[in-house]
């Protein structure tokens, strides 16, 4: 098992436990080296650095940043970032500038739909009001009675065709990668799997393209082991780092105690034939 994770989320964006309670869950669980990759905001990096640096753990600064490509919606994770970076600090703020309109037009579908009321309680469940998303809103309505949990709501009314969800344009892929890169970072193509399921996913020829893309454009990694891939994905996605050259990474997702796929750390091995990012990150 990997005793590390390089993907995991705070209250800072989606998150439901403040960095330090995150930091202080990952030791329990017995993570020696971690990363805090909260959606397009850097701002609980300090903090849990410093608590992780109390427990005596590795800790690389992170962040995902979510990626519009053609029809998709996709996240990039960076690792070993310079937070202060002044255009990863200033790309970031403009990733977060839409989201409170989105959240609008979100709680105006939703509506439509007979789902009214929303936007408050949806605020409510967002720890940094500049980072107001999807996960906020089904938070608040498992609270209300629309559905038992977060997920069922995301296949209710907040997936890509659904009642209350709303297209937005983010980042596009080559200043995502730009950024992370000059930031010092290594850049990696969060849960692929993800992209390859469901109505609205990339078949296999598209996420070939996105590799070679992703490649082209300075990309240097690809979570295979990931709190929502299956055992027949990590040996994919093991492939495809081996096709495109690319280093392995690892990481939970992990998002809060009773809504995450799987818990912070404790991760299965990676397929021999992959290269570890962490070999990239002076981790040990």
């Amino acid at each position: 098992m990997i005793d590390f994770d390089f993907h995991c989320h705070s209250n800072i964006s989606d998150g439901t436990l403040t960095p330090t309670e995150l930091v202080q869950r990952a030791h329990g669980r017995g993570v020696r080296a971690m990363a805090l990759t909260d959606h397009d905001d850097v701002a609980g990096l300090s903090e849990a650095r410093g608590v992780a640096e109390a427990l005596g753990m590795t800790f690389i600064n992170g962040v995902e940043i979510s990626v519009t490509w053609r029809s998709h919606t996709l996240h990039i994770v960076g690792l070993g970032i310079d937070m202060n970076y002044a255009p990863l600090v200033s790309g970031l703020q403009g990733v977060r500038s839409g989201r409170g309109l989105r959240a609008q037009k979100m709680s105006d579908e939703l509506a439509k739909a007979g789902v009214g009321g929303v936007l408050a309680g949806a605020y409510k469940y967002a720890g940094n009001v500049n980072m107001i998303g999807r996960t906020h809103f089904a938070r608040y309505l498992v609270e209300a009675g629309h559905c038992r949990d977060v997920k069922s709501v995301f296949r209710r009314y907040l997936a890509k065709g659904k009642p209350g969800y709303v297209p937005h344009q983010w980042a596009n892929l080559a200043d995502a990668i730009s950024w992370i890169k000059g930031a010092g970072g290594i850049a990696i193509i969060a849960h692929p799997g993800r992209y390859m399921v469901g109505k609205h996913s990339m078949g296999k020829k598209t996420m070939q393209e996105l590799l070679a893309e992703f490649v082209a454009l300075g990309g240097g990694a690809v979570e295979v082991v990931t709190g929502s891939h299956s055992q027949e994905q990590y040996a994919e996605f093991a492939r495809y780092a081996e096709q495109f050259n690319l280093l392995a990474s690892c990481g939970s997702d992990f998002h809060g105690p009773d809504e995450s796929y799987r818990d912070l750390g404790r991760l299965p091995d990676l397929p021999l034939i992959c290269r570890p990012v962490w070999t990239q990150l002076g981790v040990q």
